[in-house]
């Protein structure tokens, strides 16, 4: 199969495993990886800049499938030097001023904790903040990982929304083909499997029944010649 398929994915995920499968069932058709901000993914899929992409939900599915793929630890970030309990509740941050930036996923009924005084852009400048000694940060776990500095540290919010990752694709897919081979490929299935698209089988040899060999075609005996009388 020849033609390239271009998957868009925000910070936070790693597709490298996908992208390696990939490689090894469809070696003619090149995959592009492009990361991009959590606000830009579906309108990349959209615009067909991107065939598919790995974003987080909830958030805009517009003419878009979402295939849920798995769900976040949601976290929460803070100065290493400041005691918090391991496992936290939200009630827990009544007291602490929650950046919640622009580029947020995660979906509040009702933000704990006191309002800032401004949304930071981006989960990265509200890092720096909270490195600088003021407030705290929840976001899922993979983007703690992905910000990690050694002066901040993390803690498992137990009751606050969660993050999914989905596959995303346009529901106009015009390509169904590449897009099925890669939700195959993100949900574990084999090159066999009878949900994706598959080689056709090589025909079996037709067996022989046992114990009959195979005829081969005799050759006639040769003619005895006829012995001469004498005279």
């Amino acid at each position: 199969m020849t033609g390239s398929f271009t998957l868009a994915y925000v910070p936070g995920v790693t597709p490298g495993k996908w992208a390696r499968v990939w490689q090894e069932r469809l070696p003619e058709t090149p995959l592009t990886l492009v990361q991009v901000t959590a606000a830009e993914a579906a309108e990349k899929v959209r615009s067909g800049e991107a065939d598919a992409a790995l974003l987080r939900l909830p958030g805009d599915r517009e003419d878009l499938h979402a295939i849920p793929l798995y769900t976040e630890t949601t976290v929460v970030v803070h100065p290493k030097d400041q005691e918090l309990a391991d496992d936290l509740s939200v009630d827990d941050l009544a007291g602490h001023v929650l950046w919640q930036p622009l580029d947020d996923t995660l979906e509040w009924a009702s933000p704990p904790g006191q309002p800032p005084v401004e949304r930071p852009a981006t989960t990265a400048d509200a890092v720096e903040v909270v490195a600088a000694g003021v407030g705290l940060l929840v976001v899922p776990q993979s983007l703690a990982r992905l910000h990690h500095r050694r002066d901040l540290a993390y803690k498992t919010l137990t009751d606050a929304p969660q993050s999914r990752v989905a596959l995303s694709f346009p529901i106009r897919d015009e390509n169904p083909e590449l897009v099925e081979h890669l939700i195959g490929i993100v949900r574990g299935r084999t090159v066999n499997s009878t949900r994706g698209p598959q080689q056709e089988p090589a025909k079996k040899p037709q067996q022989q029944r046992r114990g009959s060999a195979p005829r081969q075609q005799q050759k006639p005996p040769p003619k005895r010649a006829k012995a001469r009388r004498g005279r």
